[in-house]
């Protein structure tokens, strides 16, 4: 009986999610619990698991759509149950049989167009066995709809943002067909089946609601439907310069991993992919294309990879068998290739100041930092950064907010930090900076202080106080500013939340992190001293009341009163810490207290028992 795919609810506020790329295609084989699909919410990008083992039959929501959290997304049925008759089963929507009637009504044009398409069925098979390729415009006329996924609880819609196949290309079971763009997430829609892309619907740069149908692949060797005008379409006749197009092809087959890529501009996409997929839907090497590409060396080591991501590795001479993908099933994707250039470039330079120790002075004392290539350039606003710009000019507008700033002198924290961070790291496993001893004395305050962990509800007329203090860590990426959250922080010591600290700021900037890790947190905490700052007025994320922002320790004369020597000037390890709240809800004198708290807490320096000493 055929299993209904829907939208799971990823996050406590996240209504809706888009999905940004389809793992299996429809007529792929899945097992429960693997991979189908990535979805991005505006809190985090996962991926959908396989509730049911099967042959997926029909995509519901294509990539770059939007779906509301319990939505269909797609039907899994049994292995012997076909495509339509799982549909069917599934629900028998009307304007899925309608679709499937018109091309069966244009079947004398696809077969006319089939008969072109004859010498790529002989470069996928022997020619003995192309009779049994013949009922391809029947299986054609049955195409699969790829629709646009859910990507998150409260993401309704996404934006094609490039194409990676074209009508009359083929496609295998997973083989990343599309990318998509959300206020989440950029990611790639995989193929549900493999075959022949016979049309799209939704065009580059166009946005589709969650649950649309983005394209339409039918059985390999089908004849294309009505090849739509708004996917890039390219002159046929760049595709001469393509190299071996007399080779024999190997089978699709044996790559059926697709990589990953991220942010790239359509345009840019243009330049390499274009003319190949021009040859596919005229010559029968085109397969071999995606198989044997002599771009990069390694490709055939490092599986199927998608051309913008061969073609940055052969610009940035990246051997793709030495790459380690981070995507889905250890696939290849655009920042694997960046990272390895980067330690590439690296590596080179390391040795050039040993080799000439005597000119390395003057050298680097006539070096000028190099512009950044962004200089003079356009790109399209991110979907995470419109989704950041949005709720921080919303939360200050909600909200009264002010900033109060207290100086703490850290000079003992600093001491047992110091004395203790060989043994800590040898203990737990990660370094100890300020963050945790900020972190514990700020729950400590909390605790005291409720009110600064409280929220407010202007409508309702209420001020809830949470039972736990789930402290949010602001965390900065490539993607923009996210805040996991350490949930029950006040349950945890020093070192577990050093721990906890380390683990979730990692698994962040490496986009592994689970929804649930990403919601929910009471107060939140921002270490903008990482880079140097003083101090800065921090922007609270509603629905929360209050936000702490820590600066640089930095050593400065400060006056002491020394018991002997009474007022003596002295350097001493100082910081800033500065409050941000809502002032409807929290007054000055609360603030005042809170921050006070914090301070006594650290210069006492009473951490002896945390660290062991």
């Amino acid at each position: 009986m055929p299993v209904s795919v829907t939208m799971p609810r990823l996050g406590e506020s996240v209504t809706e999610g888009t999905v940004t790329r389809w793992l299996k295609q429809e007529g792929d084989t899945v097992e429960v619990d693997e991979p189908l699909l990535e979805v991005s919410t505006d809190k985090v990008d996962t991926e959908i698991p396989s509730p049911a083992a099967g042959v997926l039959t029909r995509i519901v929501v294509g990539e770059d759509e939007t779906a509301d959290v319990g939505s269909e997304l797609a039907v899994i049925s049994g292995e012997g149950e076909s495509a339509g008759g799982a549909g069917e089963s599934a629900g028998g929507e009307a304007p899925e049989q309608q679709q499937a009637a018109g091309q069966q009504e244009e079947a004398p044009a696809e077969q006319a167009a089939e008969a072109a398409e004859e010498p790529q069925a002989e470069a996928e098979q022997p020619a003995v066995e192309e009779p049994a390729e013949q009922p391809a415009p029947a299986a054609s006329g049955e195409g699969t709809p790829v629709q646009m996924p859910a990507l998150g609880e409260s993401v309704t819609e996404g934006t094609v943002t490039r194409w990676l196949k074209q009508v009359g290309e083929t496609v295998e079971v997973d083989e990343p067909l599309l990318e998509v763009s959300t206020d989440k997430v950029d990611t790639e829609i995989p193929s549900p089946v493999a075959g022949t892309v016979l049309e799209i619907k939704v065009a580059e740069d166009e946005t589709a609601e969650v649950g649309a149908t983005l394209a339409v692949v039918g059985a390999a060797g089908g004849a294309p439907a009505e090849a739509k005008p708004e996917p890039k379409p390219e002159p046929k006749a760049e595709a001469k310069p393509e190299p071996k197009p007399q080779a024999k092809p190997e089978p699709q087959v044996s790559e059926p991993t697709p990589g990953t890529s991220y942010n790239e501009p359509a345009a840019e996409a243009e330049a390499a992919p274009e003319p190949v997929r021009a040859e596919q839907a005229a010559q029968p090497a085109a397969p071999a294309q995606r198989t044997t590409a002599p771009s990069n060396g390694g490709e055939q080591a490092a599986g199927y990879v998608t051309p913008l991501v061969r073609k940055l590795a052969g610009e940035h001479n990246v051997d793709l068998a030495s790459v380690n993908g981070t995507g889905v099933g250890g696939r290849i994707r655009k920042q694997d290739v960046l990272d390895a250039a980067e330690k590439a470039r690296a590596a080179k330079a390391a040795p050039a100041p040993a080799q000439q120790p005597a000119a390395a002075a003057p050298a680097r004392a006539a070096e000028k930092p190099q512009p950044s290539a962004k200089r003079g350039t356009t790109e399209k606003l991110p979907r995470i950064r419109s989704a950041i710009a949005k709720r921080m000019l919303q939360s200050l507008h909600d909200m009264a907010q002010l900033t109060t700033v207290i100086e703490v002198d850290v000079t003992k924290v600093a001491k047992l930090r110091a004395q203790a961070k060989e043994s800590f790291l040898q203990r737990h496993g990660v370094k100890l900076s300020f963050l945790p001893f900020f972190a514990l004395a700020a729950i400590e305050a909390l605790q005291r202080y409720p009110i600064v962990n409280a929220s407010m509800d202007m409508d309702a007329g209420t001020i809830t106080y949470p039972e736990a203090e789930n402290l949010g860590i602001a965390v900065d990426t490539e993607r923009g500013l996210l805040v996991p959250v350490i949930h029950n922080a006040g349950d945890l010591n020093l070192g577990g939340i050093a721990k906890r600290v380390a683990d979730l700021a990692e698994r962040t900037r490496t986009n592994k992190i689970s929804p649930d890790e990403i919601a929910g947190a009471t107060f939140t905490l921002t270490n903008t001293g990482s880079r140097g700052a003083l101090f800065d007025t921090p922007i609270v994320p509603s629905p929360q009341s209050a936000m702490l922002g820590t600066g640089a320790v930095v050593k400065r004369p400060v006056v002491v009163n020394d018991p002997e020597l009474g007022e003596v000037v002295a350097v001493r390890q100082m910081v800033y810490l500065a409050l941000s709240y809502d002032h409807r809800l929290i007054d000055g004198a609360d603030a005042a207290r809170f921050l006070t708290a914090v301070k006594e807490r650290l210069e006492a320096g009473n951490f002896e028992a945390e660290l062991g000493l």
